[in-house]
């Protein structure tokens, strides 16, 4: 039986790009969808939110003189795009998966509506949610966390490059150290980098515990959701 019955799965969009961070790499988004598969056909009803900054970053836009809102606006769609090709690679595994969107995009992906997503999960689907929180000047760790409340999850799963949370940048500085267990009380006093404040705080006063940790590693999923000590988990305890 897996550690937690229902999560929320937050990937990069950098991390679909494979190691330039750009496009699309078919062997992450293979490998992927083959990890999520897994952890469902193992009883773990699964949702995901990627980013888009392989494709697009708001923030990014405004540098060379573009309007904050468009750039936002830009950004979500990107994070569509990543969507439904995570989407697909899920459903060639036979897998039934739907992609909701923030904002209206039919034909391409179903409006988001909080109890279609946990149908879907509860009859053994993955639910997809792209297009952030159809605002600007959020990102997609804030719209992770308001999708996991909303979902009711056991846990937020965050799937980077690294294998956990560090004191110091572990790609800059060989001699960082590795959290274990934090608790976000303790992530907030030391200014660790895990996610913005609004997703943090989302988490924190919904009790919804972060787990850090490397999804390019195969199996990795799967040996979290077993209880295995991957990751940092980020918790009120």
């Amino acid at each position: 039986m897996n550690m937690y019955s229902k999560i929320l799965l937050k990937l990069s969009g950098e991390s679909l790009g494979g190691d330039s961070g750009k496009g699309m790499d078919k062997n992450v988004l293979e490998e992927y969808a083959k990890q999520i598969v897994s952890a469902v056909k193992n009883g773990t009803s699964v949702s995901v939110v990627i980013g888009g900054g392989n494709i697009f970053r708001g923030l990014s836009g405004t540098g060379v003189g573009f309007d904050r809102v468009r750039g936002d606006q830009m950004g979500m769609l990107a994070t569509v795009i990543n969507s439904i090709a995570l989407s697909m690679a899920i459903r060639t595994k036979g897998l039934e998966c739907e992609v909701f969107t923030a904002t209206p995009m039919e034909p391409f992906a179903r409006y988001y509506v909080r109890d279609k997503a946990l149908e879907l999960m509860a009859r053994g689907g993955v639910a997809i949610i792209a297009g952030g929180t159809g605002n600007p000047f959020f990102t997609t760790d804030s719209a992770s966390a308001l999708r996991a409340a909303e979902l009711g999850v056991s846990a937020l799963l965050k799937g980077t490059r690294v294998d956990g949370v560090y004191d110091s940048d572990p790609e800059k500085n060989p001699h960082a150290v590795k959290f274990e267990s934090l608790t976000f009380d303790n992530a907030l006093e030391q200014n660790l980098k895990i996610m913005d404040q609004t997703a943090f705080a989302l988490c924190k006063e919904n009790s919804i515990p972060i787990v850090v940790f490397d999804m390019n590693t195969s199996g990795n999923l799967e040996k979290l959701l077993r209880g295995e000590p991957v990751g940092t988990v980020v918790s009120n305890n």
